[in-house]
């Protein structure tokens, strides 16, 4: 068991006072809160003061300045902070000054969540603040707050550590209040992307988490076991196939904010758990793909920025539509010099022992195609950048190219060196899947844990017959990198994985 620092045992001990005083320091009863910082902030005058005579708001004691039988505190709520005027006179009216002497100026700290209720006013140095007229403990912390600074203004976070941050993400969120920014900002980027698919008659959709079959992309996956059914379940790789079923059903258009899992490596761009965004929608091709989300893209980026230029790094990033194309194959020859198109397995290991590239003996045709552009080519594309026209090595659920033959009709979109959204023209021919499936199997045979397992039940259901659809994945978790300037991915999930902690 963690030992007890200073600081803790004496807020306990503190705990325990208010306990004999009758006061209980976690009470259950709703809190009549009706205001918030940022509104009486805002919106308080001499003209409107009448609408601020009769203010309630509740929050965590960021500071307080002790001034003898009067004081200043800085209360913060979930909209932002406010200055709190706390005159013993006031909230003790009476001869009795327990509550200011005994509770407020001796056990209560900050972190401490309080409520108070007053009237507004401005200091004589301008600040819009609250006059207390009543104080109530709302929650005692146990646990002191890192230290914060403030200076003209600034927050000064004397936690740097981001392995403090992302696994006590609850105290990043009090002492760095900006970082909500970030989060409100997801959300309103998963709103547009709702907004974009239900104005377009798309139907929002949940599929299962828990699969007999890991399909739909290549990917080593978790496995579990179901107990009563007696049999292995793996948690999703991708929604994919599921969608599809959907569209064999006769939904026209499906979309699915999906939780995937990939029990693969862990670095800024990458975590076992993420979030995708998977559309299918049936008599359309991955032209028609391209046009609509470039166009989402470009929503999302004014919708959020008020333009369509975003800032990210010392780079800034425009996403307005239409975005630049280049085929795989052209895009290698680019960047290497080198046409691998026509290559065949021994001369693309070849190609990567002249590059330099160290590649598993495991790995067939595909997978040595995606490590050439992965690694000479990929950090590269800065700018929105559709890569299209895949070997169908790498792409076993893509519909085959109409015109050009060896290569499917599949898009990545690359924006700041990385990949965001993968779609195809979608594989709807049975027969061909199921040889795509079996080619899949021999890579697996051959050491490969990220081909694809053979989905027969998907194999029936495109028997039944699949309109021509196109589908796209779209990553959440990097879009929002992106679209809020945050170098990792950590940034931007509230509880990122992490390594067990050494309590």
């Amino acid at each position: 068991m963690t030992q007890l620092s200073e600081q803790e045992i004496i807020r306990r001990d503190k705990l325990q006072e208010l306990q004999k005083l009758g006061i209980d320091a976690y009470p259950a009863a709703e809190y009549p809160v009706n205001n918030t910082s940022v509104n009486i902030k805002a919106n308080y005058s001499e003209d409107t003061k009448d609408q601020f005579r009769e203010v309630c708001v509740a929050g965590r004691i960021m500071s307080i300045r002790d001034m003898g039988k009067a004081c200043f505190a800085v209360i913060q709520d979930s909209a932002g902070r406010i200055q709190a005027y706390i005159r013993r006179d006031d909230i003790c009216p009476g001869e009795d000054k327990t509550l200011y002497d005994n509770v407020w100026k001796k056990l209560v700290d900050i972190g401490d969540i309080i409520g108070v209720k007053g009237y507004a006013f401005i200091t004589k140095t301008g600040e819009t603040s609250i006059h207390v007229q009543q104080l109530d403990i709302l929650s005692k912390a146990l646990r002191p707050l890192p230290v914060v600074k403030e200076m003209e203004g600034a927050t000064f976070d004397a936690v740097t550590d981001p392995e403090f941050r992302y696994r006590q993400r609850y105290v990043d969120l009090v002492i760095n209040p900006q970082v909500k920014e970030v989060f409100v900002k997801r959300t309103r980027i998963l709103q547009t992307i709702r907004d974009f698919y239900n104005n377009m008659g798309f139907l929002e959709v949940e599929t299962p988490i828990l699969q007999p079959i890991p399909g739909g992309a290549t990917a080593r996956p978790f496995v579990t076991h179901h107990n009563t059914l007696d049999m292995p379940l793996y948690l999703r790789i991708a929604n994919e196939l599921y969608l599809k079923r959907l569209i064999v059903g006769g939904f026209e258009g499906v979309y699915e904010f999906a939780k995937d899992f990939r029990n693969e490596g862990m670095d800024r761009t990458h975590n076992p758990e993420f979030t995708v965004m998977e559309m299918y929608v049936a008599y359309k091709d991955y032209e028609w793909m391209m046009r609509t989300t470039e166009t989402l893209l470009e929503k999302i980026a004014i919708a959020l920025h008020g333009t369509t230029q975003v800032t990210v790094g010392d780079q800034t990033i425009d996403f307005k539509a239409p975005f630049r194309r280049v085929t795989m194959y052209d895009a290698i020859k680019e960047h290497t010099g080198i046409d691998i198109s026509g290559m065949d397995e021994d001369q693309l290991r070849d190609v990567c022992k002249q590059l330099g590239i160290h590649v598993d003996p495991k790995l067939g045709k595909g997978k040595l195609v995606d490590e050439i552009f992965g690694e000479k080519c990929e950090a590269h594309y800065i700018q929105p950048t559709f890569i299209i026209d895949y070997p169908v090595e790498m792409s076993p659920l893509t519909k085959k190219h109409r015109s050009k033959p060896g290569l499917v009709e599949r898009f990545e979109l690359m924006v700041n060196g990385k990949e965001i959204a993968n779609a195809y023209s979608e594989l709807n021919d049975p027969i061909d899947q199921r040889q795509r499936f079996e080619e899949q199997v021999k890579l697996m045979e051959r050491g490969d844990d990220e081909a694809m397992y053979i989905d027969y039940d998907f194999l029936r259901a495109l028997e039944y017959g699949m309109p021509p659809t196109s589908g796209i994945g779209i990553g959440i978790d990097r879009l929002t990198m992106l679209m809020t300037n945050q170098p990792s991915i950590q940034d931007v999930l509230f509880f990122p994985q992490m390594k067990p902690e050494k309590l």
